[in-house]
């Protein structure tokens, strides 16, 4: 028989994630007679059957089954290989990934990237602006700039600071309506704590998936919301209203994994990232408003 390598064990828990050999290629960037090839080619290896084949896809056989922990297994060890390896880099030079909620690098971070590249010419930058977190065990992204109330148990990193939020509205929607405004909230938020203490009345206008969606629908005169001050006092369309909300239970987190924590292009793109931030603390704060 011959031996097991990676690389054939990297389709195979490919295709028992994803089920269909489209799905499969689609993940790592082949075709999908390539993933349905290199499955029989695994079986022929191994004389023994590891998927059972229907219209709905691959499922593991019970000899798939006892090879998939294998497989895991090896798969953790040679990503903890390569974090070791990235860890132990000491050059500021190479690429860096890093992602960041969209609005936090529109608002907060974009402006100022240039200086990082001025600073470190020979890092190469790929930002990835998303609202969901990426696989950072996977090295999808090296740092996490984001907003949450509890980072991940597995990421290490610091909380730079609490985020502080206004009540917004336009002031065309507020002339006509601040004896009967409507709200825009998201769609998790059954109850709001400041409609029910501000506006008990109000109806719903709208319901968003991200803060950037709200913030066009407030200024478009949708009706009123409750953003972060960052967003709002940085947008000339809104004005913020004189109710004071508590400080929230969210902040800014910068996060990697533990182990490239020693690397010196972590550690340099980390301190940029927190130094921008805490320059911009009143602006965060709600304490330096653009416009009011």
């Amino acid at each position: 028989m011959q031996s097991l390598n990676w690389d054939d064990l990297r389709f195979f828990l490919a295709l028992s994630r994803h089920k269909t050999a489209t799905h499969a290629g689609i993940a790592l960037g082949v075709n999908h007679t390539t993933i349905a090839r290199r499955a029989s080619a695994l079986e022929e290896t191994l004389k023994t059957r590891l998927f059972e084949r229907s219209q709905g896809g691959f499922e593991l056989t019970q000899a798939g089954e006892n090879l998939l922990a294998y497989a895991v297994e090896m798969e953790e060890l040679t990503q903890s290989i390569d974090r070791d390896i990235f860890g132990r880099d000491s050059q500021l030079s190479g690429p860096l990934k890093i992602t960041i909620a969209h609005d936090v690098a529109e608002r907060l971070v974009l402006k100022h990237i240039k200086d990082f590249h001025n600073n470190y010419p020979h890092i190469s930058l790929e930002l990835l602006t998303t609202t969901g977190l990426v696989n950072m065990t996977t090295r999808e992204a090296d740092i996490a700039l984001r907003l949450t109330p509890k980072p991940p148990e597995h990421l290490v990193g610091k909380e730079i600071t609490r985020l502080k939020h206004g009540i917004y509205t336009s002031s065309e929607y507020w002339e006509k309506h601040q004896n009967n405004p409507s709200t825009i909230l998201y769609f998790d938020n059954t109850s709001s704590d400041w409609v029910k203490k501000h506006f008990p009345e109000a109806d719903v206008a709208m319901r968003v998936d991200d803060v950037g969606t709200m913030c066009h629908a407030v200024a478009n005169h949708m009706g009123i919301a409750r953003l972060p001050c960052y967003v709002g006092d940085t947008d000339s369309r809104l004005r913020r209203l004189d109710i004071d909300l508590p400080r929230s239970t969210w902040g800014i987190w910068i996060l990697n994994h533990i182990d490239l924590r020693s690397t010196a292009r972590v550690r340099a793109a980390r301190e940029f990232l927190i130094d921008i931030i805490e320059k911009q603390l009143p602006l965060i704060h709600g304490e330096q408003s653009m416009y009011m």
